[in-house]
This record gives C-alpha cells, structure tokens and sequence, in this order.
C-alpha cells in the first residue's frame, strides 16, 4: 500500500498532526518523494501503530526510541514502562486539552498556564503536548479552594515555584539512590534481561507508593506541627485550645 500523509493518519487513526510529530523526532522514516508529494508505505504504517502500542503501555517516546534505535535493552524498557504507567489511572483513562480541563475544574485557563510557569507540574506531556486526567481535575479543583479561601494568588504561585525546586532535588536523589543501589545491582547480577526486567519493575512498584507514602505522612507531620507552634505564638486560648485539638484530631487520622 501507499498512503498520502492524510491517508496514512486515518489508516492508523491518528491526526496528521501526529504523524508529522513522529517524523520530527525520528520515529518515522522520511517518505518517498513524488514531486511534491510525500508517499508512505507499509513500513511507515507498521511503525505508527507499533509507536501507538508502545505508548499505551506506558512507553514515552523518548524511551520508545531507543528501543528502535537498539540502545535501550528488555531490563530498562520494562523499568521504563513501569514508570511511565504509574502516571496513569488505567488504560482507559480520557486525556484533556487545558482548555477543557479548565472547565471541568472550574480554574481559568489562563491561572492554569501561570501555574505550570511558576514549576507547578500539573499534566504530563503525550505526544509534545501537556495532556490531563481526571485526577488532575480534581487536583486542581483542590487548589481553587485554597483560592476561594482567601489565600492570595501570587503568593501561592510563588510558594509552588519554591516547593517544585526543591521537590525536583529530592526526587533527583531518590532516583540516583534506586539507581545505584538496586538498578545497577539488579543489571550487574548475570540475569537474564527478562528476569532482569521483572526484578526491576517489581522493585519499582513497591518502593514507588513506600517512597511516595513516607513523604506525604511525613509533610502533613511537618505542617501540623509548624501550624500548632505558629498559633501557640500568635493565637488567643481559644484558637489554641481548637488547634490542639484539631492537630491530635488530624494526627491520628
């Protein structure tokens, strides 16, 4: 078969858009000419649909190609697909534009876009463009309270700007940390590079809700307790009295 660059979208059920995205980033091989006219084959069909199911099995396309390249081998492809796909609820999950998922949370577009200036990651990137779920939805719902409540706009950003710095350090030195103390380990030990890739994933996907459980119990300890001191400085006895409460509430929750 021979395909126009319309043809060929719509055979693999792709944008035109997409095709072209694919070509840029050498995931295709450019098509034969004819005049002005570019002619895809079956081979340009074949790689398409192939890029397609290896994004839906969590695969970037970064790591997808490598994987055509041949430098990436079946341990870090599988470690690489599980990391991936932890990003999502499941297979069937709807990505939005930010348009829609600014009208499905009820925040501007525009606040949306200032958010993720300021180093707030709200979305993940698919296919070059930043893509949302349902959980962002109500992620960002979440912080429109934090609006509502009174809290200023400007000053939230800036703390989001602050805490995404330093989220990205630590994070950084956790993957180092796995890196050298269970991917290299698990690589160097003579497996196969099936047995290889199962270790990998499986260590992966139990230390990645351990990690990411110990941060979030060990933050809301941190806030409650600045929060309990912060009042006990500036707060009446009433407001103390509440707050103590409400902290020995909150900390046993």
């Amino acid at each position: 078969m021979e395909y126009r660059v319309e043809q060929l979208a719509a055979a693999c059920e792709v944008s035109v858009d997409t095709v072209r995205f694919y070509q840029s980033r050498g995931l295709l091989q450019p098509p034969r000419r004819e005049g002005r006219v570019a002619v895809y084959g079956d081979e340009h069909a074949e790689r398409v649909r192939r890029i397609r199911a290896l994004q839906r099995s969590g695969l970037t396309l970064a790591v997808i190609k490598r994987i055509f390249e041949g430098s990436m081998d079946r341990a870090d492809a599988g470690l690489a697909e599980a990391v991936a796909s932890s990003q999502a609820q499941s297979g069937q999950e709807e990505f939005l534009t930010i348009e829609q998922l600014a009208r499905h949370s009820g925040m501007p577009t525009a606040l949306l876009r200032a958010a993720e200036r300021a180093g707030l990651t709200i979305g993940r990137r698919i296919d070059g463009v930043e893509r949302y779920t349902s959980t962002d939805v109500e992620m960002v719902r979440r912080g429109l309270r934090l609006l509502e409540a009174g809290l200023p706009i400007n000053e939230l950003l800036a703390l989001a700007a602050r805490y995404s710095i330093r989220a990205r350090e630590t994070a950084e030195e956790a993957v180092e940390l796995f890196d050298e103390h269970i991917r290299k380990p698990i690589r160097a030990s003579g497996l196969s590079s099936d047995e290889a890739a199962e270790r990998l994933v499986a260590a992966f996907r139990e230390l990645l809700p351990a990690v990411t459980e110990l941060i979030a119990h060990h933050f809301r300890r941190v806030l409650l307790a600045v929060a309990e001191e912060h009042l006990e400085r500036v707060g009446d006895q009433a407001e103390i009295a509440v707050s103590r409460e409400e902290s020995r509430h909150l900390q046993g929750a």
